[in-house]
């Protein structure tokens, strides 16, 4: 289980356009904004997508940087970039399911086609969002085991504001006995 204020797992997948990402070499003042999402099957990721992408911006103008990445392939992933008009939101892809794993995120086996079409892969993630530090310690942690009901980014931008404002700590760190 990733515990707040420890060092996340190593991260590092392709990127769009080139390149690669990798978490230890972010250069965000505040952190990175890491989506995990299902992939190009998922109508409610496109969705979730592009509110993310609307607010890239909004999180630049903090210090922080922002990802999307799925276990989806390369053409997968560029079709997702592609259907929700991306132009600023960074995808990842090629995610390792067992890095996945690391990561606290579920693992969901293939239903076949889904309402818009698309087949499941036999093995995808479930969707997380995480806020990691510059020194790569979590700051903020959330995962689902299904498509529904994901953490909005207005309210994370929100919480950024208010965290600024009052140097507030990551919280949940505590491990001791209860």
């Amino acid at each position: 289980m990733l515990m707040p204020r420890q060092k996340t797992p190593n991260l590092t997948t392709p990127l769009l356009g080139g390149g690669t990402f990798d978490l230890s070499a972010e250069t965000g003042e505040r952190g990175t904004v890491i989506c995990f999402y299902r992939g190009l099957h998922c109508p409610i990721c496109a969705n979730y997508l592009k509110e993310l992408e609307k607010r890239v911006g909004e999180f630049a103008e903090r210090g922080v940087n922002v990802i999307a990445i799925s276990s989806d392939g390369e053409e997968r992933t560029q079709a997702m970039a592609d259907k929700i008009e991306a132009k600023n939101l960074r995808f990842g892809y090629d995610l390792s399911l067992s890095v996945a794993k690391e990561w606290g995120l579920y693992i969901s086996t293939s239903r076949g086609k889904t309402s818009i079409g698309i087949e499941e892969p036999t093995l995808f993630s479930e969707p997380g969002l995480f806020m990691v530090s510059p020194d790569q310690s979590l700051y903020y942690g959330s995962t689902q085991t299904m498509p529904f009901v994901r953490p909005h980014f207005s309210e994370l931008v929100g919480a950024l504001d208010f965290a600024i404002a009052n140097n507030y700590p990551a919280r949940g760190e505590y491990t001791g006995a209860v």
